[in-house]
C-alpha cells in the first residue's frame, strides 16, 4: 500500500491533464494556458484514461545508482487515447517494443535510497 502522504499529492500519480474547451486540445501535465490557442479560463482539469499507443522509444543502457529497473530498460513516448503525450517507461524488453503498440499506465516502485531511504514510486506502462 502506497504512504498516505504520497496518495494526498492530486497530481503527482493520477495522470491528471488539461483540455481547452475553446480548440479541443488534451495536455500532460496540467496547464492553466491552452499552448495551442493561449487562451485563458477555457481550460479544465481531466482525468485521463491512462490508456495509449507507443510513438517513439529509446532503449536506455545505463541507469543511476538505486534504480530498480533492470539494464536495459525501455523510455517511450505514448500519446494518450485523448490525445496528449507523455514520456514513461515501458515495462517490456526492448525487442517487444514497437510502434503504435497499445499500452496502459500503472503504478510501479521505481527505486529507493538504500535499505532503509526513501522508496520513489512512478507511472509506467504496460502492454496492453
Amino acid at each position: 500500500m502506497l504512504p498516505k502522504f504520497w496518495r494526498k499529492i492530486k497530481y503527482r500519480y493520477n495522470l491528471i491533464g488539461s483540455y481547452c474547451e475553446n480548440c479541443g486540445g488534451y495536455f500532460y501535465p496540467p496547464r492553466n494556458l491552452c499552448p495551442k490557442c493561449r487562451r485563458k479560463g477555457k481550460v479544465k482539469e481531466v482525468q485521463f484514461s491512462g490508456y495509449g499507443k507507443v510513438l517513439s522509444w529509446s532503449v536506455v543502457h545505463d541507469a543511476v545508482e538505486n534504480f530498480w529497473m533492470s539494464k536495459p530498460y525501455v523510455v517511450a513516448l505514448i500519446e494518450l487515447d485523448e490525445g496528449a503525450r507523455l514520456t514513461a517507461p515501458l515495462d517490456c524488453k526492448p525487442d517487444e517494443v514497437y510502434e503504435g503498440m497499445r499500452v496502459k499506465a500503472v503504478f510501479r516502485k521505481f527505486g529507493e535510497d538504500g535499505e532503509e531511504g526513501i522508496i520513489y514510486y512512478g507511472t509506467k506502462f504496460v502492454p496492453v
